[in-house]
């Protein structure tokens, strides 16, 4: 890696602004360097969507009653996050990153519920006669579980989002091609929501890495867990729908 010239540690045209900033500025991507908080409006959006695909589902293959209880908690957080950081994420507090963790556990583990009810449905042959609602129900399971993974990868690479703003970790728990292809993206490029979800998407659908590799083994174990559920619930739901439309 290139070393920092040596000076006074200052710009001579820019009274105030530390050489070292600029040297970084200049020659390290920008997911290396500080950077601007991430928007919170397309991470608060995905949430918003699966809290609906979560009510749309029938009420047997939810495991909290009343069905609204669960969604109406997430809502209850995603205001609260919102309180804390409107738009932009731009103030980190303990609290705060706790609540964003919870919020993204309460979805995983009421979609792992949902998905564990209509596999053993499935397999006991009491999941219903007609395709079209079954593959509904595991349409929304299977996109619920899309946008949960998506979430934890963001909330969990490098520390997450605030992390990885303030650049506190050099080493990812996911090597976008951006990252060794410097020459592939702009220079102000680095991973948002929108990247985590594409991951995510990827994952659930080949169930294995594709463009972007994890790194550490908690990347790992989760792109593993995500895929077991992806690949049990779409095997399960497509043969059921076949020999239904037999």
């Amino acid at each position: 890696m290139h070393e920092p010239p040596r000076g006074d540690g200052r710009n001579r045209g820019e009274p105030g602004v530390p050489f070292v900033r600029r040297w970084e500025e200049e020659v390290l991507p920008a997911w290396l360097v500080p950077t601007s908080g991430e928007n919170r409006l397309p991470v608060a959006a995905a949430i918003i969507v699966a809290a609906v695909l979560q009510l749309l589902l029938p009420q047997k293959f939810t495991l909290v009653h009343p069905q609204w209880l669960l969604p109406a908690a997430e809502a209850a957080l995603l205001v609260t996050l919102t309180i804390i950081n409107p738009v932009r994420l731009t103030r980190h507090t303990p609290a705060g990153r706790y609540l964003s963790l919870l919020l993204v556990a309460v979805i995983s583990l009421d979609n792992g519920a949902s998905a564990v009810l209509l596999d053993t449905r499935l397999i006991g042959g009491t999941a219903g006669s007609q395709a079209a609602p079954l593959l509904a129900s595991a349409a929304a399971i299977y996109l619920t579980n899309l946008i949960a993974f998506g979430i934890w990868y963001w909330e969990l690479d490098r520390g997450g989002p605030f992390a990885r703003a303030a650049a506190h970790s050099p080493y990812p728990d996911f090597l976008f091609p951006q990252m060794t292809q410097h020459h592939l993206a702009r220079k102000d490029w680095e991973p948002l929501f929108a990247d985590y979800l594409y991951v995510s998407f990827t994952n659930a659908t080949a169930f294995s890495p594709t463009d972007t590799l994890p790194l550490t083994r908690w990347a790992k174990l989760l792109m593993a867990l995500q895929s077991a559920i992806a690949l049990s619930t779409t095997a399960l739901v497509i043969a059921r729908a076949v020999n239904i439309l037999k």
